[in-house]
């Protein structure tokens, strides 16, 4: 069985951003990075919320709405996702993109006694379908009788 941890991307590979953050900073990440998904992460270093790139686009589309374009100040804990849903590390791929799926979501954090691990994306179970769907390419026949 694969489990997520072997899907996921590790914390020390994740942008991450303080609740003081505006806005303005993670699109600017998000851009840079072409990530979709930022933990926000407090002093201590646990995780408080998510600014999917999503909430972004609907925090821009209020703001817009209210101040005709003007940047409005806000920060990422404004609109962050909080609670987080979240996976243990050990779970298998497959219930993971089922809890993901079902929750109409984009991606999970991975936990492990409270603690952040790393997180799990649509784009990533995307990865892994395109490495099954190549290897069972590999073991079709390739030619006629």
């Amino acid at each position: 069985m694969i489990n997520i941890r072997q899907v996921m991307t590790p914390r020390s590979d994740l942008v991450t951003l303080p609740p003081t953050a505006e806005l303005t900073e993670a699109s600017k990440l998000m851009t840079e990075r072409r990530i979709r998904h930022i933990p926000i992460l407090d002093e201590e270093g646990s995780l408080m919320g998510i600014v999917s790139h999503r909430d972004l686009l609907a925090a821009r589309g209020a703001t817009d709405a209210k101040t005709d374009g003007r940047s409005s100040g806000l920060r990422v804990s404004d609109i962050m996702t909080a609670p987080v849903k979240y996976v243990d590390p050990r779970l298998g791929v497959r219930d993971a993109a089922l809890s993901l799926r079902s929750l109409g979501i984009g991606c999970l954090a991975v936990m492990r006694d409270g603690i952040l691990e790393g997180l799990v994306t649509d784009s990533d179970f995307v990865a892994v379908a395109i490495n099954l769907l190549e290897q069972i390419e590999e073991g079709e026949p390739t030619g006629s009788i």
